[in-house]
């Protein structure tokens, strides 16, 4: 019974399994929630920078309305730097440019008349040479001995024509004291006539030998500038040749062929009618060195149908050598001065309605216009309609303009946007609408009402304390003892703000 009743007084114990002691709980849970809160504190720490920033950014702009807000002063505020220039009237000369080639005015290939060894060369590659300035030797022996042959000819029947005159004449006392036949007169005066003509002949051979000699020394044509030798000395020279010794230009004077298009051929005949000596100018390559300056020459006879253009030529002194034979050039020819309005070349736009400038008013604002170009140089463009003279066109910076844009000339004084802050965010007690604690601002000695500190709203951007500090608060003054101030002031509700204290005169 015993044994039953403590059996039945701990059942508890008796039921209980041995196991081993039970273990503390996982921190699972907790750290779950310990990552989730820093992650929320993280968002919570984004959001509030982000909204900080744009906070910062509203103050910066001026508040709503001001630059990069889309407000109505936005557009007038986002103001575009450009330049400038006065539409004016001016004389512009009436030009026509073209592509052209330098021609010299004449070329000669120096070539040889006669068969030989070329024995000496006279001139330098490419030095200037004279008419009649011996330039090469080819060895005159063979035509020394020809002419020596021919002489030794023409003595001969030079002879024999004189024994023939003289029988003649004995035939002819003789036929008149009737001794002779008439036959043997006649005879006598037909051989003396054939020995003259054979005299004569052996003179043109004379002369030809004496020519022919002549030709073995080479003398230049022309005045000019000879080129590259192509045949060296010790070569035989064949009478004929194509290729020749080397080509001498004509470089002074020096002319220069361009076209002119058919629709300005009789512009260009009325000018040279009222002066005969119209200017061209050549210009380098770019078309922006002046080379040098001359006269307009002609034009050609027809107009090349394949190009709708028509040859012309212009003379220039080239004292200088600035031209070179076959050189490239570009062509300027005036051909009167009109009166005209014009602008700057870099004014001109051209959109799908063709060209336009951009006319900037009195307000600083600008409006687009249409108009019609006319003559251009290098600088100004001729406006026949659309402008009117003393207006203000944009010459730089219109790629960046609307109809209707708000622009700054260059030389205008930069002004304050409405709105814009003085202070630098973040800084203590900075005055100015974009510090984030306002600072105490004053004008002249007296310092800001405390509530304004409170509210954020600093002292003015331009009166405000720049080092943020309120005069003589930490000083004790006949009307208050000295209060220490914080260096962060807290920021409440306007509700529940203190009232501000006036300030007492020292």
């Amino acid at each position: 019974m015993d044994h039953n009743s403590n059996n039945s007084a701990h059942p508890a114990h008796i039921s209980q399994p041995s196991a081993a002691p039970l273990t503390s709980p996982a921190p699972k849970p907790r750290r779950r929630w310990v990552g989730s809160t820093i992650a929320v504190l993280l968002v919570a720490a984004l959001a509030g920078g982000a909204w900080y920033l744009v906070q910062s950014k509203k103050a910066g702009s001026g508040g709503p309305g001001g630059p990069g807000f889309g407000g109505p002063g936005a557009m007038r505020s986002m103001t575009v730097t450009v330049g400038s220039a006065t539409v004016k009237r001016q004389n512009l000369p009436v030009t026509l440019t073209a592509m052209g080639t330098v021609v010299p005015t004449n070329t000669v290939t120096l070539t040889t008349q006669v068969s030989g060894v070329l024995r000496d060369v006279l001139f330098t590659e490419g030095q200037m040479v004279k008419k009649g300035q011996k330039l090469a030797q080819i060895d005159p022996r063979p035509f020394e001995q020809a002419l020596m042959q021919a002489k030794g000819q023409l003595a001969r029947d030079q002879a024999q024509l004189d024994a023939a005159r003289v029988t003649l004449k004995r035939y002819q006392t003789l036929w008149s004291q009737d001794s002779i036949a008439r036959q043997d007169l006649d005879t006598q005066a037909a051989t003396a006539k054939q020995l003259e003509g054979t005299v004569i002949a052996d003179q043109a051979a004379v002369q030809s030998a004496q020519l022919n000699l002549g030709y073995s020394s080479i003398t230049s044509p022309i005045d000019g500038r000879i080129g590259l030798r192509s045949i060296d000395p010790g070569n035989y020279v064949s009478a004929g040749g194509t290729t020749g010794i080397a080509v001498i230009t004509k470089v002074a004077p020096i002319d220069v062929s361009f076209t002119v298009p058919q629709d300005h051929i009789p512009s260009v005949l009325d000018a040279q009618k009222q002066d005969g000596r119209l200017p061209v100018v050549a210009l380098d390559r770019a078309g922006s060195k002046p080379l040098a300056t001359g006269a307009f020459l002609t034009l050609d006879n027809l107009v090349d149908t394949t190009t709708g253009t028509v040859k012309a030529k212009a003379r220039f002194d080239n004292a200088d050598g600035a031209l070179f034979p076959n050189q490239f050039v570009n062509t300027r020819l005036t051909l009167k001065d009109i009166s005209t309005l014009v602008v700057p070349v870099t004014a001109i736009r051209t959109g799908g309605n063709g060209d336009f400038v951009y006319v900037i008013n009195q307000d600083r604002t600008v409006n687009q216009r249409t108009v019609i170009r006319g003559m251009s140089t290098v600088e100004w463009v001729a406006i026949s309609s659309g402008l009117k003279e003393g207006e203000l066109v944009v010459t730089e910076g219109a790629d960046r303009l609307k109809d209707g844009a708000s622009v700054a000339l260059q030389g205008d004084t930069p002004t304050q946007a409405p709105g814009a802050s003085s202070g630098r965010r973040g800084n203590r007690g900075e005055g100015g609408s974009g510090g984030r604690r306002g600072g105490a601002g004053r004008s002249g000695d007296a310092p800001a009402a405390s509530g304004a500190a409170a509210n954020g709203g600093g002292g003015g951007a331009a009166t405000g304390n720049p080092a943020g500090v309120v005069p003589n608060a930490a000083q004790p003054t006949p009307a208050s003892p000295a209060v220490p101030v914080p260096d962060v002031v807290p920021t409440t509700p306007a509700s529940s703000a203190a009232p501000a204290t006036p300030a007492k005169a020292q």
